[in-house]
């Protein structure tokens, strides 16, 4: 099972954060990354640019709109994103719970779906052209 690991802070950990020795951060950053690479768990992970470089596209009128950031409180931005594939949900919780984050850090866990999920469907086209894909892009 593949889950998605949404890391979340607070106004006071950005702010902490700005404190912090970068060096130390990424050395504890590198070093998790590794554990679950060496594991064999992570498939993707990344850090995200600050919410003013970002922006949202809002499907709620007949034309989207297109607004730039910083958009929305800081609880519901996301700093960065782990993927990684276990064998069950417990599992998923032990790999957020070792994450070298602090106070005001949360992480939401997610499981990202596959074609079972969808096994109702199976006889659609763009279910039988999503697994063509995701064999496609495997081998890329």
């Amino acid at each position: 099972m593949k889950y998605m690991l949404i890391m979340r802070s607070t106004d006071a950990a950005i702010e902490a954060s700005k404190t912090m020795d970068v060096e130390e951060l990424l050395n504890a950053m590198g070093a998790f990354n590794e554990t679950m690479i060496k594991a064999g768990v992570m498939l993707a992970g990344e850090g995200l640019s600050d919410p003013d470089e970002g922006f949202v596209v809002d499907f709620d009128s007949e034309t989207p709109i297109v607004t730039d950031g910083p958009y929305g409180e800081t609880h519901e931005l996301f700093n960065g994103f782990w993927i990684i594939e276990v064998s069950s949900k417990e599992e998923a919780a032990q790999w957020a719970s070792r994450a070298p984050l602090g106070p005001g850090t949360k992480l939401e866990v997610r499981r990202v779906t596959d074609e079972s999920d969808f096994a109702d469907y199976s006889d659609n086209e763009y279910i039988k052209k999503e697994a063509q894909w995701r064999e496609q892009l495997a081998t890329e």
